[in-house]
């Protein structure tokens, strides 16, 4: 690896950008993607690389070359420290999400209903421009009130985060819908809302219901619908990223 490469590989680490270094073996020739530069085919290869969190070998031209992903961890914010809140905080971290709690309600976030994650009384839109969610993102809004709950919404609706999610009935929904297509917001960044949030498995608890949220968080982040197992078509687990991609990376070190 040339040191100036490196370096470029070091920077998106520290700066949390996902990455991916793909080495043409047995040549050694690198480069890093996603790049504009670089070819259409491989260029997605990486990013479906990235999507899946797995580093693979593909085939290109009669060449090969490994594909090393460098992911940034999952995260995941959750805007409202309420009960649903306490249930779903654990769960999340023991699938390797870093949790951050926002809540500008300084009674319901502390240290103590929330111990071990991070926890934020800024208002939420000010979090959301601090936490920068990006495409290993997850956000829920979880406090019913429109004050702290549109201002995150409208803030992830403007980032790159893979699940924006919001509890409330559907007709808090097509409220929250209007207000925010009132404040400027497409119809189809609109769309991207989870709402209501979860997956229909009958949810009534705090515990039922954080669980069917994480089920849907999941399910979105491997691009699976989420319904019954015995009912699917693909592989159970997430498939690995298998197909040969045509067109060579000539001249990408």
């Amino acid at each position: 690896m040339t040191p100036e490469l490196l370096d470029r590989l070091q920077a998106a680490r520290t700066e949390k950008r996902p990455v991916v270094l793909a080495t043409r073996l047995p040549e050694g020739d690198q480069a890093l993607l996603p790049d504009d530069e670089a070819p259409q085919a491989i260029t997605e290869a990486a990013r479906e690389a990235l999507r899946q969190d797995r580093s693979t070998t593909v085939e290109a031209d009669g060449q090969t070359w490994f594909l090393h992903a460098y992911n940034p961890p999952l995260r995941l914010v959750v805007v409202g420290a309420v009960h649903i809140a306490q249930a779903l905080v654990p769960m999340a971290a023991q699938l390797g999400y870093g949790v951050t709690v926002v809540d500008p309600r300084r009674a319901f976030a502390t240290d103590e209903r929330f111990p071990g994650v991070a926890v934020s009384t800024e208002w939420p839109d000010e979090a959301m421009d601090a936490l920068r969610p990006d495409t290993r993102t997850a956000v829920v809004t979880l406090t019913h009130d429109p004050k702290l709950d549109d201002p995150a919404l409208d803030r992830a609706l403007r980032s790159e985060a893979f699940y924006i999610g919001a509890l409330g009935s559907r007709r808090n929904q097509e409220r929250r819908r209007g207000l925010l297509a009132d404040a400027g917001v497409p119809e189809e960044a609109l769309d991207r809302i989870h709402g209501p949030a979860g997956l229909d498995v009958g949810a009534e608890s705090p515990a039922e219901t954080a669980l069917s949220m994480l089920a849907e968080v999941l399910a979105a982040r491997a691009g699976r619908a989420g319904g019954p197992l015995r009912e699917a078509k693909t592989r159970i687990h997430a498939e690995p990223l298998t197909e040969p991609i045509a067109g060579p990376l000539a001249g990408k070190k």
